[in-house]
């Protein structure tokens, strides 16, 4: 194991990893003593070939294991791609904790609960200015336990959303590419130009769709109970020439 170590270029813990995850085909063994062969090392350099693409150790497993089509390997690595796309290192928990300002205990409550998770491995400057950004929530006087019931709703509709969306992409795009008459190289390639084009699309459509219903919620909330001063406000920071 330590001669594996030292060609693979990793640790023997690293290695012990991978074998208690089953990434690793287990060694020959001739008594109390396990042998190593090339097909161990190629192993790890295609494991850390896949890191490097961003894909997490459990899609790594299931596509080493057969379980997850290699076809679709271009476009897991758009996906998370994609997903670390200007991260910069990543970040623990810890790390974020101290970047944000947030008491780490907290955070680790909201990743309990599923209101945030890391991507490839850890959290990015962008996931601090997010977690800054409900820390201010609290500052401006939001009650914690009531914020986190209404996090832990909109992360169940939105979830549920997106599943139904990415059935769609699957349906509609995947499935029709993967069953036509294009070479797999050539259907990779078009599934990973439909994902690139179809995220930032699907994001725009629906921050702004929630960025409009929430000021529209607001106006007729304003309306019903608000004063004039409130009214006149409402209608300031609605008003689409307002930015201008």
């Amino acid at each position: 194991m330590d001669e594996l170590a030292e060609r693979a270029g990793v640790s023997v813990d690293t290695i012990r990893y991978y074998q208690g995850r089953g990434l690793l085909p287990a060694p020959a063994r001739r008594g109390r003593i396990a042998h190593y062969g090339s097909e161990h090392l190629e192993r790890l350099e295609r494991i850390r070939g896949l890191q490097g693409q961003g894909l997490s150790l459990a899609a790594i497993g299931r596509l080493l294991s057969g379980e997850l089509d290699p076809r679709d390997e271009p476009l897991l690595a758009a996906v998370a791609g994609a997903g670390s796309a200007g991260r910069g290192p990543a970040l623990s928990l810890a790390e974020l904790a101290d970047r944000s300002g947030i008491p780490l205990g907290l955070l680790q409550a909201a990743e309990r609960e599923g209101l945030i998770s890391p991507v490839g491995g850890g959290y990015s400057p962008a996931d601090a200015e997010a977690a800054r950004a409900g820390l201010r929530l609290l500052e401006l006087g939001l009650p914690l336990p009531e914020l986190l019931v209404l996090s832990r709703r909109h992360h169940e509709h939105v979830r549920s959303v997106a599943e139904e969306a990415v059935g769609l992409f699957d349906d509609h795009i995947r499935r029709p590419l993967r069953g036509g008459d294009e070479t797999a190289e050539e259907a990779a390639r078009q599934l990973v130009e439909a994902f690139q084009a179809i995220l930032p699309a699907t994001v725009a459509l629906v921050a702004h769709h929630f960025e409009r219903t929430l000021l529209a919620v607001a106006t007729e909330h304003i309306e019903k109970v608000g004063g004039p001063d409130e009214l006149a406000a409402i209608a300031a920071a609605t008003d689409p020439g307002s930015a201008a």
